[in-house]
């Protein structure tokens, strides 16, 4: 039996050996025929190397034989980058390295210190063919720009303002940037997240930043003691000077009611002498008399028709008997 291949013609032995290896080839092609991708991939088919479409999760039919060949992009799939540091065994206890890598994580700041950054970023596929076509390498050229913002970023921040505060904008100015230069060199990346890990001072450096960090807490912390004994004494000072004034209201307004009164009582009873001087001066001298004996320790009446001695009687009741004066 011949089987002729291009310009070449090849002789098969007849007979089953050859309708089997027949089968063989035939089943061998019918397999390179078959691919599938799984639901967290796109398929992305290539012709002698040159792209030709995209493929979906499911089980797809291509041309055998090396003629169309298959690259599979998990794009559903959150990918990640340490910097400064590396996972050894994640898990419930995570393990680090116990290597340091300072190439990457020193990083100079904008007044001339240095600091020890480390940080993540977390990452997906976007778009399979920039992913595959764009760039030579798009996973090593994103270490790359992730190392160069943030060195920017830190670069423009004094060493206390990336050390406390400022580490979340920090974050966050380097995940809009790097996104931005992914997006200029049609990297087919879509950045996650970026999160600083740790930001510490380099270890000759240490105890001295420490000492700094410990004089900021104590000054954050007598200022806002200071603040408490301010919040208590000054709003009871405002409170005591708030009721002082509206005592002084008050009492304003009692005395001038009260002489209004005087005054108002005063004229009526001027009109009613006018009208009657005889009964009103009585009246007048039996009321002052009514309010003033109750309150007498002692009563001596003395009438000037009288010529003998007249009794003293001690309305008080201190004495029962009475002397003569």
């Amino acid at each position: 039996m011949k089987v002729q291949v291009g310009n070449t013609s090849y002789r098969i032995g007849g007979g089953k050996a050859g309708r089997l290896i027949l089968l063989v080839v035939a089943a061998l092609i019918v397999i390179s025929c078959l691919y599938s991708v799984r639901a967290d991939e796109v398929g992305v088919v290539t012709r002698f190397g040159r792209y030709v479409r995209k493929s979906e999760p499911g089980l797809h039919v291509k041309l055998p034989v090396g003629i169309e060949s298959v690259t599979r992009v998990r794009i559903r799939r959150v990918f990640k980058q340490e910097f400064g540091f590396r996972t050894v065994k994640a898990g419930v206890r995570t393990q680090y390295s116990t290597g340091r890598f300072l190439d990457e994580s020193l990083v100079l700041t904008g007044d001339l210190n240095v600091a020890e950054v480390e940080w993540i970023v977390q990452y997906r596929i976007k778009d399979p063919y920039d992913f595959l076509f764009k760039i030579d390498d798009p996973e090593l050229t994103l270490r790359v720009m992730s190392e160069a913002i943030v060195r920017r970023v830190v670069g423009d921040r004094d060493v206390s303002d990336v050390l406390t505060v400022g580490r979340i904008e920090v974050a966050q100015e380097v995940e809009a940037g790097l996104q931005e230069l992914l997006d200029l060199f049609e990297s087919g990346l879509q950045i996650v997240t970026v999160k600083l890990q740790n930001v510490i001072p380099p270890e000759p450096v240490r105890p001295a930043f420490n000492e700094v960090n410990r004089a900021e807490q104590d000054k954050d912390r007598m200022v806002n003691e200071a603040w408490e004994e301010y919040n208590r004494r000054i709003p009871r000072a405002r409170g005591e000077a708030e009721k002082t004034v509206a005592e002084a209201e008050g009492y304003h307004l009692r005395r001038v009611n009260v002489a209004r009164g005087d005054a108002a009582l005063f004229t009526r009873v001027f009109r009613e002498y006018r009208n009657a001087p005889d009964v009103t001066r009585r009246r007048l001298y039996l009321e002052t008399m009514s309010e003033v004996l109750p309150r007498l320790q002692e009563i001596v009446i003395v009438d000037e028709t009288q010529k003998s001695i007249l009794p003293h009687l001690n309305v008080g009741g201190a004495q029962k008997g009475g002397e003569a004066r």
